[in-house]
């Protein structure tokens, strides 16, 4: 039976209304594909302290969550995503790469130009649809 991994994912909007993208790096699992900021839920994490911790972690800033926006599951070969999509705000610093090559920010219009990680997709969905 495959394990399933709990993911919390920021979605952040600026005041351009640009939504923050991250490319994965070719040393990260599923690399070379876009996604949403983020990481694995601790145990003992709720899901808004996960997601603080992995931004600041992440990207060197810290954020306020704002809203739940997109829960999924998806079935990678090896395991299972269980994917939360919140949203978010810079509350604090400029977002700076760590981990991943490259971030980027885009208006809603544009983000299906990207290659997205397979998990991320549902909520690159919704977000267009929103708009």
């Amino acid at each position: 039976m495959k394990k399933t991994v709990k993911v919390v994912a920021a979605i952040i909007e600026n005041e351009q209304k640009e939504i923050l993208c991250a490319l994965r790096s070719p040393l990260m699992a599923i690399p070379n594909m876009w996604e949403f900021p983020g990481g694995k839920v601790e145990v003992g994490e709720d899901i808004y302290t996960a997601l603080q911790r992995e931004i600041e972690e992440e990207l060197h800033c810290q954020i306020e969550t704002k809203e739940f926006f997109n829960e999924n599951l998806h079935e990678y070969e090896t395991f299972i995503i269980n994917l939360i999509a919140i949203k978010c705000r810079i509350i604090r610093g400029t977002p700076s790469p760590t981990e991943h090559s490259k971030l980027i920010w885009l208006k809603r219009d544009n983000l299906d130009s990207l290659k997205w990680a397979p998990a991320d997709i549902p909520a690159v969905e919704q977000l267009i649809k929103e708009k």
